[in-house]
């Protein structure tokens, strides 16, 4: 149970450092650029998610390709599915509680954020794409 929590807590603070750079070339590209935020979103998503995937796969799971049931390149792979998805739906969230509740899209992009992290990004990092073997 510790070593889950332990786990759980290196994967958030691996999705902060790569969400800082995210929502900072989100805001970046909308303020200064001009660039719709849901396009911002996209831009600052694929950024953030590499630094995201190089923190989980060296730190936070600490994958090596002898104890995971993925090859690095088909971790990458699922990776690459997962954040596909996952800007998807940040941008999605975003643009609804942005149009929908009036809610600024800067705020409405932390919202959206906690819960795709938590419930999407987590899940399916920890059970697919960094899965071991014996788990």
């Amino acid at each position: 149970m510790i070593e889950k929590l332990f786990v759980f807590t290196k994967a958030q603070v691996s999705s902060f450092f790569g969400g800082v750079v995210d929502y900072s070339i989100m805001i970046l590209c909308t303020e200064l650029l001009g660039i719709h935020y849901t396009i911002s979103i996209a831009i600052g998503g694929i950024i953030g998610a590499i630094i995201n995937f190089s923190l989980n796969k060296k730190w936070t799971f600490q994958s090596k390709d002898s104890v995971y049931k993925h090859s690095s390149t088909k971790q990458l792979a699922l990776f690459a599915l997962v954040v596909a998805n996952s800007i998807a739906l940040k941008a999605a969230g975003t643009y609804c509680f942005t149009t929908f509740c009036g809610i600024k899209y800067g705020i409405s992009r932390i919202i959206t954020d906690l819960i795709v992290s938590v419930l999407f990004n987590y899940m399916l990092q920890r059970h697919w794409v960094f899965k071991k073997i014996h788990s």
